[in-house]
């Protein structure tokens, strides 16, 4: 049945309004926007005191709830995807890790197999982190996997995938990076650069070829200099990029990140969680992927080397931080955590904003940017 959502405040897709009414059809998907003078005729559910948001997207993420991506089942996957709405978060990217070509192959065949089945977050594409990074920066990727880019092998990999494998971070000065960017972008796969020592001519080249965004800015990449700029200042100074951000106050300073976010405009930033299968979990011990993880202190750390490995956070927190730590406002912070990495992946069709026809997955906030309701197609699925 037909039903309106009433409340203080909606974040549609092109302006921010006070109060009115969401219209959800009765096949799950949004209708029209009315205004306070336009209250419709219906079954009508109210929010008092309430803000109405587009579900939360999170277009990097490896894990939480003990399930990780590179070594859970389907059943755990479906586990992971109906744990994120308690997040926010409506659509995902299941992201790997870099991996042996076995590894990342029955991972494909798996989230290819199982396409659409998934009863929780939507699963609307596939990430692949890796394998194609340099050494130096590789940070909490497994070194002895790396690889130089191949044409052939990723289109293997997509096609075992039933082409959900529409994403892939890789560093700029791998050989025939420049050429790889070029053929996958001409298929509909997004390339962003990360997990890299390029200096800015590398970066700036990997862009000019196609590749559209930066990986978790900041992280797996020299610091930004005014002597020797790097990947990292590219990601600062050029047009028309995205630059994902994990804002959990660990992996990017606050004062960077009101830095980043004022330079680049909101519109150009994609709030990112990069969370691991600690997630949502105690403090203790973990795996990324086949390397040992501890957790403690709102940080996940390599046991080996003690480098920052992913992260625990909830892409709800992340909305909450920009917001607190006066970096953006209520407006700014749910653009970057929806509409902004939607578009980035070129998912913008089936989520990240509230507009007509578009499944009614949203999210129901407290005016101190807390979650207090998770809707699915409609649906409410989660409530704080």
């Amino acid at each position: 049945m037909t039903y309106y959502i009433h409340a203080d405040k909606f974040f549609l897709e092109n302006m921010t309004t006070e109060g009115g009414y969401l219209e959800i059809q009765d096949n799950g998907q949004f209708g029209y926007y009315y205004s306070e003078q336009e209250k419709p005729a219906g079954k009508i559910v109210d929010y008092p005191g309430k803000w109405i948001a587009p579900g939360l997207v999170d277009t990097h993420v490896h894990g939480s709830l003990k399930e990780d991506v590179m070594r859970s089942d389907w059943d755990g996957i479906n586990h992971l995807s109906e744990g994120f709405l308690q997040s926010g978060v409506t659509s995902w990217l299941p992201t790997t890790y870099t991996a042996g070509a076995d590894t990342l192959s029955r991972i494909c065949q798996m989230f290819g197999d199982h396409r659409g089945e998934e009863t929780g977050a939507k699963i609307q594409g596939l990430h692949f982190e890796g394998p194609y990074f340099t050494a130096e920066h590789a940070g909490a990727e497994n070194p002895k996997y790396l690889l130089d880019p191949d044409i052939n092998q990723f289109n293997q990999w997509r096609e075992e995938s039933k082409g959900l494998l529409n994403k892939i971070s890789l560093a700029p000065e791998r050989k025939g990076s420049r050429e790889f960017i070029r053929n996958v972008v001409k298929e509909g796969v997004i390339v962003s650069l990360g997990h890299s020592s390029a200096d800015f001519e590398q970066a700036a080249a990997g862009i000019a070829a196609g590749a559209t965004m930066f990986t978790h800015t900041f992280n797996g990449m020299p610091d930004p200099s005014h002597h020797a700029p790097s990947i990292s200042n590219a990601a600062m100074a050029l047009h028309n990029v995205t630059d994902e951000l994990i804002c959990d106050g660990h992996h990017v300073k606050k004062e960077m990140v009101r830095a980043l976010i004022q330079l680049k405009g909101p519109e150009h930033i994609a709030l990112i969680t990069d969370c691991m299968e600690a997630g949502m979990m105690p403090d203790g011990d973990y795996m990324l992927g086949e390397l040992p993880v501890y957790v403690q202190d709102g940080m996940a750390r390599l046991k080996s080397n003690d480098n920052l490995a992913g992260s625990i956070l909830q892409l709800k927190t992340a909305v909450k931080n920009v917001v607190d730590w006066n970096a953006a406002t209520p407006e700014e912070a749910i653009m970057m955590a929806s509409y902004v990495p939607a578009k980035s992946a070129h998912i913008l069709d089936k989520c990240g904003s509230i507009a007509p026809d578009k499944d009614a997955d949203f999210i129901v906030l407290n005016p101190d940017m807390t979650l207090s309701e998770t809707y699915l197609s409609g649906k409410s699925r989660y409530k704080a």
